[in-house]
């Protein structure tokens, strides 16, 4: 996706990574969250995102395939902004990652990019069935824990949407333990009202 609205701004390019969530499974406009965040933003410059989603992704492989995938779409120019978004799921569960081994894995990405001198953004992982929500939830705390202690942006997504009415219904709707529109636009609106305008340099009311 591209977008340019003023060409005496430095170009923007920014990278999402994560699993079949960042990409809008189950979303009937192909939109999910992401696209939705992008649409709602006015950027200051000539922008370019590029989602880099692979389903059923660990953090495991997610912090042995981001550099390479992004190092691809950035620009060693100086006039380009880089940065990356890490979009947390829930196959750490399935797989039977460790929360401790799910905390180091998320610590190195982060240790890398700032490495990089990337400015780095993290989305949580949402709620999925309630039998996973107690696990999932101790999760998302670790994954905040880490971030924060690194000051690096973090959305929860888990807390405000686990007893949400409407996440549950578009859930129940799906059938598949994905959102569909109205549940990435619950996401979309959580990531645009917890820091992603300021992390962009940006007015809170850009959107």
């Amino acid at each position: 996706m591209a977008f340019v609205t003023d060409a005496t701004h430095p170009e923007l390019r920014i990278c999402v990574v994560g699993d079949e969530l960042s990409a809008g499974v189950g979303d009937a406009k192909g939109l999910g969250w992401a696209g939705r965040v992008v649409a709602r933003t006015r950027f200051a410059g000539a922008a370019m995102v590029f989602p880099l989603a692979i389903p059923g992704e660990t953090t495991t492989a997610l912090s042995q395939r981001w550099e390479l995938e992004t190092s691809r779409r950035f620009s060693n120019e100086p006039t380009v902004d880089n940065r990356l978004v890490v979009a947390l799921g829930r196959h750490d569960l399935d797989a039977g990652l460790s929360v401790a081994r799910s905390r180091l894995n998320l610590a190195n990405i982060l240790d890398v990019a700032e490495s990089r001198r990337l400015e780095t953004f993290v989305v949580g992982p949402p709620p999925g069935h309630p039998a996973d929500a107690e696990r999932l939830g101790e999760l998302s705390t670790a994954f905040s824990d880490v971030a924060n202690r690194r000051r690096v942006p973090y959305v929860d997504t888990f807390g405000p949407l686990v007893t949400h009415e409407q996440w549950l219904a578009d859930l129940a709707t799906s059938g598949d333990g994905y959102p569909g529109q109205a549940g990435y636009g619950l996401m979309a609106w959580l990531v645009l009202h917890t820091g992603w305008h300021s992390w962009l340099g940006l007015p809170d009311d850009a959107a």
